[in-house]
């Protein structure tokens, strides 16, 4: 997926549409190709969203034809409707961008409101009924301006998903209203309901506004989801440029009191050791990270080698991190003894060690067994 998307944006530099071509191509063949693939972890279907919304763009700027991009749309569709596993899904989400224009936009709603309002009718009746052309019919009606058609439809279903009724906040943005679409995003928070998800609307409802404050106050850390700590700090980052990276570190630690030491990775590739070391002391680390962080910084950073060789043998003294092996202990303590020789004012390494590793438990026991220290 890596491979096919970075060679379809290399070639949206020189002929987009090619490049539109090719997307509508790869997600066309995504879904059956991965269908047979195990990925009860989750990463396969994170993958694909994340393919999906790098893709949506890219075609909905493709500069071509109003009858190639209708074609475009029904093969995508079809690929929508085949879709098991659900590896697209969130296509729907962006059906009106892939219309690029209201008059395309249109005449889909067109196509799809007759179908979602015959389910909805039996919904009322009380009979299960489905259809996945919901979300890109809302998508549709939204991008063609038609919020009270929008409005409309959905009032019809008389027990309303949390992800439909986000169109209906949407609507209420669009025509100005953005407190009463908060309130309508705050109402559908549940035990059933994302609170990421429901965060990130109502964060882009007021930074559209130009309620930059708020918007960071209340849900710039809750909004923002990322694979890697490091990773959610740069979006923070990026997203409001107005607050001092510093503030934004550290509201975003303190959001999980106990995990501090999760930070410890994205303190030092800021190049913050201090910060890194001290949080790496409040909670747990994987011994593992805090001997690579040593390793790697014996000779620039010997001060924070050091520290980071002892607290990875505290760590493992203490049963942290996962398969560990003698040969992780010592790794630890020889960075410890090579940063502690490269820096200016040696220190009583020895005693250090000993006193990282101390304690009776099982881990520590074994620990000075493979330290030779007991």
């Amino acid at each position: 997926m890596s491979e096919a998307r970075t060679e379809i944006e290399g070639i949206a530099r020189f002929d987009p549409a090619l490049a539109g071509e090719g997307a509508v191509l790869l997600l066309e063949k995504l879904s059956p190709a991965l269908s047979d693939i195990d990925s009860s972890s989750g990463s396969l279907g994170n993958a694909a969203a994340g393919l999906v919304e790098a893709l949506v763009p890219m075609i909905a700027a493709a500069p071509v034809p109003p009858a190639t991009r209708e074609k475009w749309l029904e093969r995508l569709f079809e690929a929508f409707q085949d879709d098991d596993p659900p590896y697209i899904e969130s296509l729907g989400e962006h059906w009106g961008a892939l219309c690029a224009g209201p008059a395309l936009a249109s005449k889909w709603a067109d196509q799809l409101l007759p179908l979602v309002q015959r389910v909805m009718a039996d919904r009322r009746r009380g009979t299960y009924a489905y259809t996945k052309g919901d979300t890109p019919c809302f998508s549709a009606l939204f991008s063609a301006g038609r919020l009270d058609d929008l409005l409309a439809v959905l009032a019809l279903d008389p027990k309303p998903h949390w992800q439909a009724q986000q169109w209906a906040a949407m609507a209420m943005a669009v025509r100005g209203d953005v407190d009463g679409a908060i309130a309508c995003i705050e109402a559908l928070r549940g035990p059933y309901a994302s609170d990421t998800a429901l965060s990130a609307p109502a964060e882009k409802f007021l930074l559209d506004a130009g309620q930059i404050d708020e918007a960071y106050a209340r849900y710039g850390i809750q909004a923002t989801d990322a694979n890697t700590h490091i990773a959610r700090y740069r979006s923070l980052v990026k997203r409001y440029p107005s607050i001092p990276p510093a503030r934004i570190l550290g509201d975003l630690i303190a959001s999980a009191p106990g995990e501090e030491g999760k930070w410890f990775a994205t303190a030092k590739t800021l190049k913050q050791f201090d910060l890194a070391i001290a949080l790496a002391g409040r909670s747990p680390v994987d011994p593992k990270t805090l001997v690579r962080a040593a390793r790697d910084h014996v000779k620039s950073q010997p001060a924070f080698a050091l520290e980071s060789a002892l607290l990875a043998l505290h760590w493992m003294a203490r049963g942290a991190g996962y398969d560990m092996t003698s040969a992780d202990m010592c790794a630890a303590r020889d960075h410890a003894l090579a940063a502690a020789q490269a820096m200016a004012s040696p220190t009583d390494v020895a005693k250090r060690i000993a006193e990282a590793v101390a304690g009776q438990g099982t881990a520590a026991i074994w620990v000075r067994q493979s330290l030779g220290l007991s």
